[in-house]
This record gives C-alpha cells, sequence and structure tokens, in this order.
C-alpha cells in the first residue's frame, strides 16, 4: 500500500473515533524516515491508547502491521511506525509540550485533516 493511501485510512480512522486537530506533515523531503506524520490529539489518556488501538486493528485488516509502538500503556503519547506514515498519537498537554509540527514544518508540508477531506 502506498504511503498516501496508508496516511488516509489513518486520518479517516481517527476521525471518526473523535481524535481532534488531526494535522498531516509531509516530511518526505526532509528525512528519510518516513514520508509523513500524522499527529493527532485525544482527550484523554484513556483515548490516546483507544485512538492507537483503533489505527492497530483498521491497519491489520490490510496485512499492515507497525514496525514500532511506543507510549501505548502510559497514554500520554502514543507512537505507530508503518514506514512511511508515523502516528503520534498525543494528549494535549503533551502535544502542546513537543510540538512536533514546528519542529518538523517547514510552512508548506502541514495540512490539517479538515482542509483535507474537504
Amino acid at each position: 500500500m502506498e504511503s498516501s493511501e496508508m496516511k488516509s485510512i489513518i486520518c479517516r480512522e481517527l476521525d471518526e473515533h473523535k481524535a481532534f486537530d488531526i494535522t498531516v506533515l509531509d516530511v518526505e523531503h526532509l528525512t528519510v524516515m518516513t514520508d509523513y506524520f500524522v499527529i493527532c490529539t485525544a482527550k484523554s489518556n484513556k483515548q490516546v491508547k483507544a485512538l492507537a488501538e483503533f489505527v492497530e486493528e483498521k491497519l491489520e485488516e490490510y496485512n499492515i502491521r507497525p514496525s514500532h509502538t511506543d507510549g501505548m500503556t502510559e497514554g500520554k503519547w502514543a507512537v505507530l511506525d508503518y514506514g512511511g506514515v508515523i502516528v503520534h498519537i498525543f494528549n494535549d498537554e503533551t502535544r502542546m509540550f513537543y510540538c512536533l509540527e514546528k519542529l518538523w514544518s517547514d510552512g508548506e508540508n502541514m495540512k490539517r485533516y479538515e482542509e483535507e477531506k474537504n
């Protein structure tokens, strides 16, 4: 599956399960480790874990499993590495602290999922 298609599936799944502020960063031209970061916020640590599980279950339907996951037990920040797409699911406080958008945005590579789906 192409990274762009995987990114779209992940964003839809996060949106359907009430993640908010879903942001896509196209980082292919900035790093060799991945093509996209999908970043979103959950309302609680419990929802961070649940959203990560929903994404995993959805991609397993396509026989796609993450090469690495982290943060699933604590619930402040879950990371799912699918090679071409790395998913970051934060609680609100942790997202503001790390602010990945500022670290990885070059001013043109960031889109809000709301913009993309319309």
